[in-house]
């Protein structure tokens, strides 16, 4: 399915370089693995070739499918369950972990609509952050665009704009409220 070279996208992880496939002996089996790094964070995980399906290994979205994650971050009508930070949170991070992109571009937005209406937890502010970087990483790649093109594109998608005071000289980010 893959070889050295490609890149492929690990669920919760993100997009990775597959720098090696390996042969191991385990338990008296010979397995063959692939080695990829997480561009992310230089992490090398080893997956085993004839589990990729199971661990949702995947290869990065086509132009097509840009489109679409582009339509699911537009999407302002969404309906939120009244539910505990907890409970959504386990709920966001198992859509996250199916590895699929729509999935985690829902969560995205999900969190940045839900943080205009209320204060996220110190957890949801995280995954939030964690999902941002992974959709912006893979789609920067899918565009051929750099990474803080996309980011912006996506800020400017939930209206968030950068400003700076002379009080304060660290960058604030600040919500309209016209979305």
């Amino acid at each position: 399915m893959f070889k050295v070279g490609d890149l492929a996208v690990y669920p919760a992880h993100g997009v990775g370089l597959i720098e090696a496939i390996e042969e191991k002996e385990i338990g008296g089996s010979t397995l063959v693995f692939y080695v990829m790094r997480i561009l992310e964070n230089d992490m090398k995980i080893m997956i085993p070739k004839n589990n990729t399906e199971a661990v949702g290994l995947r290869s990065i979205i086509s132009a097509k499918d840009v489109e679409r994650v582009y339509s699911i971050l537009e999407e302002k009508d969404v309906k939120f369950t009244p539910q505990t930070w907890n409970r959504r949170y386990r709920e966001y991070m198992e859509r996250i972990k199916t590895g699929s992109i729509f999935d985690l571009a829902a969560v995205l937005r999900d969190l940045y609509i839900l943080q205009m209406d209320k204060p996220l937890s110190f957890g949801e502010k995280k995954m939030l952050e964690t999902a941002k970087t992974l959709l912006v990483k893979e789609l920067s790649i899918a565009r051929n665009k750099k990474e803080e093109e996309i980011e912006r594109g996506i800020e400017e998608i939930f209206g968030i704009e950068e400003i700076q005071t002379e009080s304060e000289p660290d960058m604030l980010l600040e919500m309209k409220t016209d979305i």
